[in-house]
């Protein structure tokens, strides 16, 4: 079976990679897409990204979606023919950490395409793959391609979780990628009141205004955009930080009033903080960091008709123009969610 191997910085090769039948609990699907992440484009411009190198081959991708093949002894309520979408998280369900209910900060956490442990963690890039069935939610009514984004709504659906209540807040969101547009749907959704989307691409922000921010700032052409919800002691209750840039950070932390909190998710190494404010203004200051349990609550919301993401899929590719797929994610001129196709759907 064909799948999609990291080398190095700027070096992908279509390998074969073995298939196995489904074990107990299992299941074999052939996947259908799978969406290139901000994490993959990292290992294939960069070959990691901060500590996380790549030392061995490792297949990418873990935000996919497929239909059933086979199930192994044991599984029930799946069946051949079954689309899913398939969390790439694996929790070993045995640490401290999984025992405390944080299994998203498992010790022997296994997700896909990851190369923080070695051996490294393949990835979900291939034709077929075997994957445990608690993995796999039913996703009928969605296509292929709203399925593979149940990974990076889930992901946006824990930082507001870990934003607390949201209810007729203001809300600002730095960095409009697909994390910071899903980020804008999910607080829409959870009842923010006012959301304002900060970016310095332009196309980023016209999805950010298309996903209901009631306001998209150019903080390139204007540094200052912020400037107006800063006055006083600031006028946000929360932050969703998603472009792990300092300067961003700066700016939303400056526009928050006393008692808000800041929830950053973009990682790109670290920052430093602006400590006089945090400290006068008595900000909060949370991680999100993966999800777990909002997996199978983004595939409802989008089953459900209460999230849209099919305006964020902006290109599709077949496996074999790989190149062409990774080089197009890579240009925020045009592309938003690019998504490669395993098969015909």
């Amino acid at each position: 079976m064909k799948a999609l191997f990291a080398h190095g910085a700027r070096d992908l090769r279509l390998g074969e990679t073995d298939i196995a039948r489904p074990g107990p609990g299992e299941v074999r699907v052939r996947l259908a897409r799978g969406g290139i992440c901000g994490s993959d484009l990292h290992y294939y411009t960069h070959g990691g990204f901060g500590a996380v190198r790549l030392r061995e081959p490792m297949i990418l991708g873990h935000e996919v979606s497929g239909h059933v093949e086979e199930t192994g002894p044991g599984v029930s309520g799946l069946a051949p023919g079954d689309l899913v979408a398939i969390s790439p998280s694996r929790p070993c369900r045995a640490c401290t950490e999984c025992l405390r209910g944080l299994p998203n900060q498992c010790l022997d956490m296994r997700f896909y395409g990851s190369a923080m442990p070695f051996p490294h963690v393949q990835g979900a890039f291939r034709e077929e793959m075997v994957a445990d069935a608690a993995q796999c939610v039913p996703a009928g009514g969605l296509s292929p391609a709203e399925a593979a984004m149940a990974e990076p709504l889930s992901v946006a659906l824990h930082a507001v979780r870990r934003a607390g209540p949201v209810l007729g807040m203001r809300a600002v969101v730095t960095g409009c990628g697909p994390i910071g547009v899903l980020a804008i749907l999910a607080l829409r959704r959870a009842g923010a009141g006012e959301i304002v989307a900060t970016d310095i691409a332009g196309p980023a922000l016209d999805f950010a205004r298309a996903a209901g921010a009631d306001h998209a700032l150019d903080t390139r052409a204007d540094p200052e955009a912020l400037a107006p919800w800063s006055e006083g002691k600031g006028s946000f209750d929360v932050m969703i930080e998603c472009s792990g840039a300092e300067a961003a950070l700066r700016a939303g932390v400056a526009a928050l009033r006393p008692r808000g909190r800041v929830v950053q998710l973009g990682l790109s190494g670290d920052m430093a903080l602006p400590m006089m404010q945090i400290t006068a203004k008595e900000l909060e200051i949370a991680g999100a960091f993966r999800f777990h349990a909002e997996f199978s609550v983004a595939v409802t919301l989008m089953q459900k008709g209460l999230i849209d993401v099919r305006p964020l899929l902006t290109h599709s590719f077949r496996l074999d123009d790989y190149e062409e797929a990774f080089a197009t994610a890579l240009d925020r001129s045009r592309a938003m969610k690019v998504q490669l196709e395993f098969q015909s759907c």
